[in-house]
C-alpha cells in the first residue's frame, strides 16, 4: 500500500498459537555438553530449496535458557506433526520470528559465529528504512549486517470486532464492545493495550484476557508431556482485549485505533517502518467509521489475501499519502491530494546494443527445450539461459517461444524482474517483422493466435483432496456458458497479489480437469505449494488458496495452445492435423491435468480406437492427483484401450506398484514406439528434460513427442 517491498505477501496478518509437544533443547544441549568457543546454534533442515538446504541460527545463550522454551517438536495440539508443521521433527522458539523454528530439522551444529546459510543471510531481516531494494542488491553488507537480524518478534495489536464492512445500528445497539488480540516478543507480556477514538488526541485502558495463565496453575500431564508453565515466568502466547463503549461515542469518532505497550516499555509507533523485505509492520491499527441513515459502518486497512477493499486502498486512490502522519487525511476527514510522482521506467535494453532481427531469424528459435527467443515492446530476448532458474518454471519460457508475449509478460514480472532483462536482450525486430508478428500471417501462412481478452469468473465451490491439493470450480455469469477451448488445452488464470493494482497479477497456465463442454462452469484441479521457510510459497497457488467462496479472478483463453486432440486418433498440434493410433503419456503431478482431458475424451468415445498408456510419476501415494477418476476409467474401459503406471521415489512399505522415478528401463518396458505413436509429457522441467533425453535414446523422433 505505501511502497513496494521484495517480501513475501501475506495480506493482513500472519499469526499461530499452539501447544508443542517434545524434548527441551536445554535438557539436549547440557547432555551434549557445549564448547566454550560455542555462540550459535545452527539448524539445517531437509527442505531442498533454490538455494540450497533452509538453515538459520539463534544465540546458544537462548536456546541453553530453560525460561525461553525452545525446543524440539514432534507433536502439535496432541496430534503427530502434520508434513506442512515439520514432520517427522521441528524447532520451535517461542516469541521470534517464525523463520528460526526450522521445519522438518535434519542437524544442530554449535559454532562461534551466526549461520553462513542463504536463508539466514537474506530473509527474516529489517534493513534501515532508508536501504531501497536497488541498494540492497548493489551492496551486500546490508543483508550479512547481524544487527539487522530479526530474533524476537515486536509488540503488536490488531482490532478483530468490529469487522470490516460490519454495520452496527444506532437507535437498537446503546453499546458496543471492540475486541481484538495483541502479543509480544522474546516472551515479554503485554502489559496494556490502549484504544483511541480521536486518533490518538486520548486513550482508554482495555480489559486483556491471557489465556495462557490458565495452564500455569498445574503441571498435568496433558499431549503427550508434561506442562512446564507452573514455574515459567515469560508469555509467548497471544492475549486477548476488549473495551465496552457508548456507540454515540462511536457516532461522533471517525476511526478506532489501537495500541500496545509490553513490560519492557517497547510501544507501537504510530507509523509503519517501511524496510526493504516489508517485516514486522506493528504501527497503531486502525480502522475508520462512517455514518448513514442512523448507521455506523467500519472499514479495517486491508483484507486478508487478494481481496479488494480497506480504507488504504480508498486513501491511495483518491491521490493520499498514507505517509503524511494523518492516514493520508485532513484534519476534516478529506483525503488530502498529494502529487504522486512517476515510477522510474525500467530500462530492459541492453546500452548501446543495435541489432536489427528479421522475422525470419526471429522464428527459427521457437525451439521447445534449447533456444525460445521471444518479443516484448518490440524487442528480443533469448531465454535460455534462464530456463532453469526462473521462478515460474521453464514452462513459462517455453510456452512464448517466436512470439510477442508483451502483455503477458508486463502483468507479471516485478521492476527487479524487468531490471535483469538487458542481460538477455539480444535485440529489436525490424518494424516490418514486428507488424507481421503482431497482425498477419507469418512465413509458414498459419494464422497468428488470437489475443483473447480477460474475463472475471467467481470461486463457488473449493473441496479440499489433501494436504497439498484442491479442486476449484469457478462459474461463469452466464450459466449457459461453455469455456471454449479444445481438449488437452489450457487457460491463462490471473490472480492479483495486491487488491488496489490491477498490473499485480501473477498469472500461470492451466489446464481445466473439467470437460470442455461443461455448462456454466469450470474445474481446476491445484496442488497448492505452500509457504515454508526460505520459500514464499508458489506465486499463484498461495493466493489462489486464500480466496474465499465468491471472490473473483480473471481468465482467457491461451494465445499459445499448440496441442488439440480432434477426436478418434486426429489431433491438431502447431495447426497442422495428423492421425495418431496411440498416445504414450509420462507426467508427474499436477502434469496429469491435459492427460485427463485426452483420456476421458478418448474412453468417452466408443467409436474411438485409440489406445493411451499412462506413466505417472509422484512421491507418495497422497501426491497421485486423480487417482480414483483412474481407477475408475480402468475400470471401465472394456475394450482394454487403456493401461495405467503408478511409480512413487517415497512409497510406504504397503505400495505394491513401482519405486523409484521414472527410468530408462520402464520407459522401455511399457512404452512402445510404433508407427502413429506419440509421447505426450507434462511435468516438471527435469522430468521433462531426463525423459526426452531417454526417449531420444531409444530412437523416438522429435516431431513424435510434445510437450504442454
Amino acid at each position: 500500500m505505501v511502497r513496494k517491498s521484495k517480501g513475501f505477501n501475506w495480506g493482513a496478518a500472519g499469526l499461530s498459537t499452539a501447544l508443542f509437544t517434545g524434548p527441551m533443547m536445554h535438557d539436549i544441549l547440557t547432555r551434549a555438553k557445549p564448547d566454550r568457543r560455542a555462540k550459535y546454534m545452527c539448524m539445517e533442515g531437509a527442505d531442498a530449496l533454490p538455494n540450497g538446504n533452509y538453515g538459520t541460527s539463534i544465540r546458544l545463550s537462548t536456546a541453553m535458557d530453560p525460561a525461553m522454551g525452545v525446543m524440539l517438536a514432534y507433536m502439535m495440539n496432541g496430534e503427530p506433526l502434520r508434513q506442512d508443521h515439520g514432520w517427522p521433527l521441528r524447532a520451535v522458539i517461542p516469541g521470534h520470528i517464525g523463520g528460526r523454528s526450522v521445519k522438518w530439522i535434519t542437524r544442530i551444529i554449535l559454532t562461534e559465529n551466526p549461520s553462513d546459510n542463504w536463508y539466514h543471510i537474506y530473509d527474516n531481516r529489517v534493513l534501515p528504512t532508508m536501504c531501497s531494494p536497488e541498494m540492497a542488491t548493489e551492496d551486500d553488507s546490508w543483508w550479512r549486517d547481524e544487527r539487522y537480524v530479526i530474533q524476537h518478534l515486536n509488540v503488536n495489536s490488531a482490532i478483530a470486532y468490529p469487522q470490516h464492512d460490519e454495520e452496527v445500528v444506532m437507535s437498537t445497539t446503546p453499546t458496543y464492545t471492540i475486541k481484538g488480540y495483541a502479543y509480544g516478543g522474546g516472551g515479554r507480556q503485554v502489559s496494556r493495550i490502549e484504544v483511541s477514538l480521536d486518533s490518538g488526541k486520548t486513550w482508554r485502558l482495555s480489559n486483556i484476557k491471557y489465556d495462557e495463565d490458565k495452564y500455569r496453575a498445574t503441571s498435568q500431564y496433558l499431549y503427550g508431556g508434561q506442562l512446564d508453565l507452573s514455574w515459567r515466568e515469560t508469555y509467548f502466547c497471544w492475549c486477548f482485549w476488549s473495551l465496552e463503549v457508548q456507540t454515540h461515542e462511536l457516532e461522533s469518532a471517525d476511526s478506532i485505533v489501537v495500541r500496545a505497550m509490553d513490560e519492557a516499555l517497547n510501544i507501537q509507533p504510530r507509523e509503519m517502518y517501511w524496510s526493504v523485505l516489508g517485516m514486522m509492520n506493528n504501527p497503531w491499527f486502525r480502522i475508520t467509521i462512517s455514518k448513514e441513515n442512523g448507521v455506523l459502518k467500519f472499514k479495517h486497512p486491508t483484507l486478508p489475501a487478494t481481496q479488494p477493499g480497506g480504507w488504504m486502498e480508498q486513501v491511495k486512490k483518491a491521490g493520499g499519502d498514507l505517509t503524511d502522519g494523518n492516514w493520508g487525511e485532513a484534519p476534516n476527514g478529506a483525503v488530502k491530494r498529494v502529487e504522486v510522482a512517476p515510477e522510474p521506467e525500467i530500462n530492459m535494453k541492453k546500452p548501446g546494443l543495435k541489432v536489427n532481427i528479421t522475422l525470419e531469424e526471429f522464428k527459427q528459435h521457437n525451439s521447445r527445450e534449447t533456444d525460445p527467443w521471444f518479443v516484448v515492446e518490440g524487442e528480443v530476448y533469448d531465454g535460455t539461459p534462464f530456463l532453469e532458474g526462473h521462478p515460474g518454471g521453464a514452462q513459462s519460457i517455453i510456452s512464448t517461444a517466436a512470439t510477442d508475449c508483451t502483455d503477458e509478460f508486463l502483468a507479471i514480472h516485478s521492476e527487479s524482474a524487468k531490471a535483469m532483462m538487458p542481460d538477455y536482450h539480444i535485440g529489436t525486430l525490424d518494424p516490418a517483422a514486428l507488424r507481421e508478428l503482431q497482425s498477419s500471417q507469418g512465413e509458414s501462412n498459419k494464422p497468428l493466435p488470437v489475443i483473447h481478452e480477460w474475463e472475471k469468473v467467481k470461486l463457488t465451490k473449493k473441496k479440499v483432496l489433501s494436504l497439498d491439493t484442491a479442486l476449484f470450480t469457478f462459474s461463469f455469469a452466464d450459466t449457459s456458458k461453455v469455456l471454449g477451448i479444445g481438449v488437452g488445452q489450457h487457460i491463462m488464470l490471473k490472480v492479483n497479489t495486491r487488491s488496489n493494482d490491477p498490473s499485480s497479477g501473477v498469472i500461470r497456465a492451466i489446464t481445466p480437469l473439467s470437460d470442455p463442454s461443461l455448462k456454466g462452469s469450470m474445474e481446476l484441479l491445484i496442488k497448492i505449494y505452500r509457504p515454508a521457510p526460505g520459500f514464499a510459497g508458489g506465486q499463484l497457488t498461495v493466493p489462489l488458496d486464500k480466496l474465499p467462496i465468491g471472490a473473483e479472478v480473471d481468465y482467457r483463453l491461451s494465445s499459445h495452445c499448440k496441442f488439440e486432440y480432434l477426436g478418434r486418433g486426429r489431433v491438431m498440434i502447431d495447426g497442422k492435423e495428423r492421425n495418431i493410433s496411440s498416445f504414450n503419456m509420462i507426467c508427474g503431478g499436477s502434469g496429469i491435468t491435459p492427460m485427463f482431458q485426452v483420456l476421458r475424451a478418448v474412453l468417452q468415445d466408443a467409436e474411438d480406437t485409440t489406445t493411451c498408456t499412462l506413466l505417472d510419476g509422484n512421491r507418495t501415494e497422497d501426491d497421485i492427483m486423480c487417482r480414483s477418476e483412474l481407477a475408475s476409467f480402468v475400470s471401465c474401459d472394456t475394450k482394454n484401450k487403456l493401461k495405467v503406471i503408478h511409480t512413487l521415489t517415497q512409497a510406504s512399505e504397503s505400495w505394491c506398484g513401482y519405486r523409484g522415478r521414472i527410468s530408462k528401463d520402464l520407459i522401455s518396458r511399457h512404452i512402445a514406439r510404433s508407427n502413429n505413436s506419440m509421447v505426450l509429457i507434462c511435468g516438471p522441467a527435469s522430468l521433462e528434460t531426463s525423459v526426452k533425453k531417454m526417449l531420444l535414446e531409444q530412437h523416438w523422433n522429435e516431431e513424435d513427442i510434445f510437450f504442454f
